[in-house]
Order: structure tokens, then C-alpha cells, then sequence
């Protein structure tokens, strides 16, 4: 997704490399949306979550960051969609449908 290959390196501010680190630790085949991502941190900054990982997110699994629909990075579905696949994901729709991740069963809680 992210744009930048330098992952933490490059993001120095403390929200950021906070963001990382979340990112981070999401296991195969869960999942965080960009408002879990920025509640677990405690703050209500999804975009600012989406912004950190447009910039800095390309050394995490990004792929594991979706949408509040559980649908995946805009521009990045097909890519993504191998990431699910290969990890086992959970997921909803398909074939004449966009896809989507299945948040009931791969939401990950990093509380």
C-alpha cells in the first residue's frame, strides 16, 4: 500500500512509529481496522492512521489494516487479496462482488 520502503526508519514521530508497532503485531490472518488501530492507542486519529501508513507503512503488514466495511486498502485489492489468501483470512464476497474481509472472525483485539 504505502508508498515509502523505509518503514519506522522514516517515520521518527512518536504517533507514527506507535502506529507501526500496532501494525506490527497483528498476527496472520487478523485483522485491524484504521479506527482499531488508532483506539488501541487511544486516540480516535483513524485517519491520521490511514495517513501513517500511506507514508511509512510499506515495511509492516499493511495488508492486515482494513477499512471500518472490512474491505482492504483502496488500490491495493488485488495485491492484498493474495496477502489474505496466503494467510488464511476470512473472507466475504467474491466473484461478481468486491471482497471483503470477514471482521466477525478475523478482527484482531491487540488489548
Amino acid at each position: 500500500m504505502p508508498s515509502s520502503s523505509d518503514g519506522a526508519a522514516g517515520a521518527g514521530d512518536d504517533f507514527a512509529s506507535r502506529v507501526l508497532a500496532v501494525v506490527e503485531s497483528i498476527p496472520p490472518g487478523r485483522v485491524m481496522t484504521y479506527g482499531d488501530v488508532a483506539a488501541t492507542l487511544g486516540s480516535r486519529a483513524s485517519r491520521m492512521v490511514g495517513q501513517v501508513m500511506a507514508y511509512y507503512g510499506a515495511a509492516v503488514p499493511w495488508w492486515r489494516v482494513v477499512r471500518a466495511s472490512g474491505h482492504p486498502p483502496a488500490n491495493h485489492e488485488h495485491i492484498a487479496l493474495q496477502h489474505y489468501r496466503a494467510e488464511g483470512t476470512p473472507l466475504l464476497g467474491g466473484g461478481d462482488r468486491p471482497y471483503r474481509v470477514d471482521l466477525a472472525a478475523a478482527r484482531h483485539d491487540a488489548v
